[in-house]
């Protein structure tokens, strides 16, 4: 698809695209409009450039490295005359700057061209679907393998001015070939599904991974099933796996949605089969069975007992199973005719002996908590023990009604000394721990290492430039912070540290004040830290955005002050929870938990946690957020317990118990291979 020669003075030949020439090129440019302004010149005509007796090959294979790449050589003679003669201003321009400037000059090139098509300058060919459109073929060609083919392998339409779509829907296409020219496409959930058709019977890759990145990441109850009937009559699998498993997370949602009550039989038996089914309780099972059949009773009534054999009765508890026996007798009334729904339950309820299978519902998520570390009371001595173990939770598994219990394995053990009260985070699969201390005295940490869970080791890394304990760490814009924390007892510090990977070393930006026990959360706008203690040891209620370059912005308030709590985010807000708050000169256990909404900077008030978590830890694992162990401050008991909270709901629900080490624990989510999880 090269259409345009250019020839320097020492014989050198370069057969280029004149529409990338035109985007860097004023003299390129200027003559290309002249030939568009010319009818007969329409469609692909090859033509070319004599650049005369100064330009030499150096020069001339700089400028179309340049149009093509972006790439900015170091200026020379040859280069500056090629480009003063091709009239490469920005060529010209950007040579004289010291600093690496390829993407920028490349954006401004794609929208050069951008701005070439608007004006219909060097188009070369017509697509007719239901209204005529002027395209380049080269462009055409660069984003879709459908196009490429069509123009470079010999078929007909590679000599056609002209070429005729008439199955296709024009605005779809029309926003598939802008794409090509600005790399922005506008697509919502009225669009996305056409678009992505079109997208894939043309081969426009890269809009069929932003299409498909939009099913991903904006899923919702109400769009999930949609996606799901789209992935699979595409065949497309990692979407399809996508789908039911967000059905199987968030179940009880999905089921009071209309398109739950369209599904087919056949699928929703599938569904109810799924050991991951995660629900509070069975009960929330059996109502989504009867919701289903009570869009469409005449006809789905007799579907009622097969659905009926998938659903887990000696899950119930017995008031739960009084609903059974109530819907049996509404159906029998509503249908005027024996609906036996109670009698085979009931069997199943109380006259059989359960199977593994029917007393949990196992679910397996494809990441996993990770407590690392931590501290307990070692009742035959009498002593405080720290921790030098990291477990995950391999399944989660729901019992009879509300009971819940967590499946941990043992990972390993953290290098060199155990601790407690220190920092660990995720970045690029792997998990840094730094800092901390091991004995409550005077012996905080400044080691810090990371574990590879693929190669299953550790790696050291440089020393950290202070001590610290009791602070956070976050990974914020692919780079590691230490934030603030305990140098030594009854005495916290306002020093960040940065980590950098390709130095292996640690930089100092501080904080405004000195700070511990705090809880942060990292977010795209910034780092948003709140409570903790300050340099007197008293509990604060601030919320602040730590940002590396613009340092620090202060917020709301929180309604309550709190130290030694968790942060986390959760769909576009950051739930608050456990610690300690204020007591005149002491401290007591803080149960209220908040929320804090980034857009209007403002807190709402959540269900209370039901018991205390004093230097707990805390994690988001499938859009929920996990608080385990702690202690509580009123009389210095443990809590091994791992509540859980759900954004649905509002409500805490207790979900099992931490593996070891219960208070000063930290955690995380991980991938690990697959067979650390069978």
């Amino acid at each position: 698809l090269t259409d345009l020669t250019l020839t320097g003075d020492d014989g050198s030949i370069f057969h280029v695209h004149s529409l990338t020439l035109a985007a860097v090129s004023l003299l390129v440019q200027e003559k290309l409009m002249g030939k568009s302004r010319n009818s007969s010149d329409f469609g692909l005509q090859r033509w070319s450039i004599d650049l005369g007796a100064s330009v030499n090959q150096v020069g001339l294979q700089a400028v179309v490295e340049f149009a093509y790449s972006g790439d900015v050589p170091s200026m020379n003679e040859s280069i500056q005359t090629a480009a003063e003669v091709l009239k490469v201003v920005r060529l010209l321009d950007l040579c004289t700057k010291e600093n690496d400037m390829r993407q920028p000059a490349l954006m401004v090139t794609l929208q050069s061209i951008h701005q070439l098509w608007e004006d219909r300058v060097g188009c070369d060919v017509v697509l007719d679907v239901g209204g005529t459109f002027l395209h380049h073929r080269v462009i055409l060609a660069a984003s879709s393998d459908f196009f490429r083919a069509m123009f470079t392998c010999g078929m007909k339409e590679s000599h056609q001015n002209s070429i005729s779509f008439p199955c296709l829907p024009a605005p779809e296409l029309e926003a598939l070939v802008g794409f090509s020219y600005s790399r922005n496409l506008t697509i919502s959930w009225d669009s996305v599904f056409e678009v992505t058709i079109v997208a894939l019977q043309l081969q426009f890759r890269q809009a069929v991974l932003l299409c498909l990145n939009f099913m991903e990441e904006q899923m919702n109850p109400a769009s999930c099933l949609d996606v799901a009937s789209f992935a699979e009559a595409y065949g497309l699998s990692e979407l399809l796996d996508e789908a039911k498993d967000f059905v199987l997370r968030n179940f009880r949602e999905v089921s009071t949605s209309a398109k739950f009550r369209d599904l087919p039989v056949e699928k929703l038996l599938e569904l109810l089969h799924c050991d991951g089914l995660c629900v509070s309780s069975e009960l929330a099972v059996f109502r989504a069975v009867i919701s289903w059949i009570e869009a469409n009773p005449e006809e789905r009534l007799t579907h009622a007992g097969l659905l009926m054999s998938a659903v887990r009765f000696p899950l119930m508890t017995f008031r739960e199973f009084r609903e059974v026996r109530a819907i049996n007798l509404q159906m029998e009334c509503f249908a005027d005719k024996n609906v036996e729904l109670y009698g085979s339950a009931l069997k199943e309820f109380g006259f059989s002996l359960p199977n593994s299978q029917d007393c949990y519902r196992v679910r397996k998520p494809k990441d996993v908590l990770v407590v690392v570390g931590g501290d307990q009371l070692n009742c035959d001595v009498g002593q405080r023990v720290p921790s030098r173990e990291m477990w995950f939770s391999n399944s989660l598994r729901s019992g009879t009604g509300l009971v819940k219990e967590m499946e941990w394995r043992r990972l390993g053990e953290i290098p060199d000394k155990p601790k407690f009260r220190h920092g660990v985070a995720v970045m690029q699969g792997k998990l840094y721990v730094a800092g901390g201390c091991y004995f409550y005295a005077k012996d905080d940490v400044m080691k810090s290492a990371y574990f590879d869970p693929r190669t299953d080791s550790w790696m050291s890394l440089a020393d950290m430039n202070e001590a610290r304990s009791n602070f956070s760490m976050a990974v914020h814009e692919e780079r590691l912070y230490a934030i603030g924390g305990d140098r030594e007892i009854n005495t916290n510090t306002e020093t960040v540290e940065m980590y950098n990977q390709d130095t292996n070393s640690w930089f100092v930006k501080p904080l405004d004040r000195s700070l511990s026990g705090f809880a942060l959360s990292a977010v795209k706008g910034g780092i948003f830290i709140s409570g903790g203690f300050d340099c007197s040891y008293s509990c604060l209620a601030s919320m602040f955005l730590y940002h590396p370059d613009r340092g620090t912005t202060h917020l709301s308030d929180m309604t309550q002050d709190r130290a030694q709590h968790c942060m986390e985010p959760l769909r576009g807000h950051l739930i608050v929870a456990g610690g300690v708050c204020n007591l005149r000169k002491f401290y007591t256990d803080q149960l209220a938990c908040e929320m804090y909404d980034p857009e209007a900077d403002s807190w709402t008030a959540l269900t209370p946690l039901p018991v205390p978590h004093v230097g707990a830890a805390s994690a988001v694992l499938e859009e929920k957020v996990y608080v385990l162990g702690g202690y509580s401050q009123e009389d210095y008991t443990e809590s091994g317990l791992v509540h859980r909270f759900e954004h649905s709901t509002r409500r805490w629900e207790n979900v099992g118990k931490v593996p070891s080490a219960v208070t000063d624990i930290r955690a995380c989510i991980l991938r690990l291979p697959q067979h650390l999880r069978h």
